[in-house]
């Protein structure tokens, strides 16, 4: 792909730093421009506070409503799902949906999400929130630095069940909820395995025909997509993209262009077979097997 785009900063294959030390790095700037700096500094000063609101059972697991704490002064909420078969360190997904859909769509079969969240919820905790807002509620802070910080909340909410098996915390996402399980695995690394669906790009692509939500001051100056996709390595990532995307949205030849500027970090350590570009027969969509075999395979 022809671009006149300056090379970011950071761009993986201009790196001079070995690959820990870039990663640390990047992910450090990013935070500060993503505005969460200030609030990584108080994290553990946070209490969850957390609020049962509503509960119901199926045969299979527990849905709870819940509201949690994000910040000292805003409250989200999270649906989470808990099998009610007995197991000894369950896993969990943190779910996540695009623009347009909310906490629930995830967990819709005839939705474009195929009801990821369901299929996962007889194996795994499910956790998922809200994150497809357009106006900021905390103005000390970047649009997408407050989705993310919701989804980082959603892991710490994770990391204090006991029936958790903390090394098998993964998330998934399609579209916008790809974009920010791309972000949420990046800047947080206890998450263990990654489906990044409908989203394989470049910001040159995102510019035109796309919502220009994800931009913010300094990030196209520090890194493209493929860098921050690079922070999740070498834990593993599957990435999906259907062939009958639109051309403008996310066709499957430049995915198939960003993935192998992702490979490159696989490689330095070694574990290329942990990632992995899946494209499928279907839109913008999520592909349900592959996302099943990838989590049965990695954390499941």
């Amino acid at each position: 792909m022809i671009t006149n785009s300056p090379i970011p900063i950071f761009s993986f294959a201009n790196k001079t730093a070995e690959i820990t030390t870039w990663q640390k790095t990047l992910r450090k700037e990013l935070i500060k421009a993503l505005k969460l700096t200030d609030l990584f500094s108080i994290k553990k000063t946070i209490p969850l506070n957390i609020n049962i609101i509503n509960s119901e059972k199926n045969e299979l697991w527990q849905s709870q409503e819940i509201s949690i704490q994000s910040t000292k002064t805003r409250k989200i909420k999270v649906k989470l799902t808990t099998p009610l078969k007995e197991k000894d360190g369950y896993p969990a997904i943190v779910a996540i949906h695009g623009h347009g859909g909310s906490k629930e769509s995830v967990y819709d079969k005839s939705s474009i999400y195929k009801g990821f969240a369901t299929n996962l919820a007889n194996e795994a905790i499910t956790i998922s929130t809200d994150v497809g807002q357009h106006e900021l509620e905390d103005q000390t802070l970047t649009l997408m630095g407050e989705r993310l910080w919701d989804l980082i909340r959603c892991v710490d909410f994770l990391n204090q069940m006991e029936i958790i098996n903390l090394k098998k915390i993964g998330c998934a996402g399609l579209s916008l909820g790809a974009e920010m399980a791309m972000w949420l695995a990046a800047v947080d690394t206890r998450i263990s395995a990654t489906v990044s669906s409908g989203f394989l790009t470049t910001m040159d692509q995102m510019e035109k025909n796309h919502c220009l939500c994800w931009k913010f001051d300094g990030l196209r100056e520090l890194a493209d997509w493929s860098d921050i996709f690079s922070l999740i390595a070498p834990r593993p990532l599957l990435c999906q993209n259907g062939i009958q995307e639109k051309p403008e949205q996310f066709p499957t030849e430049l995915a198939k262009e960003t993935f192998s500027l992702i490979q490159p970090a696989y490689k330095e350590y070694g574990q290329e077979q942990l990632v992995d570009l899946k494209i499928h027969e279907g839109e913008h969509e999520i592909d349900l097997p592959s996302l099943k075999s990838f989590f049965d395979n990695t954390i499941l």
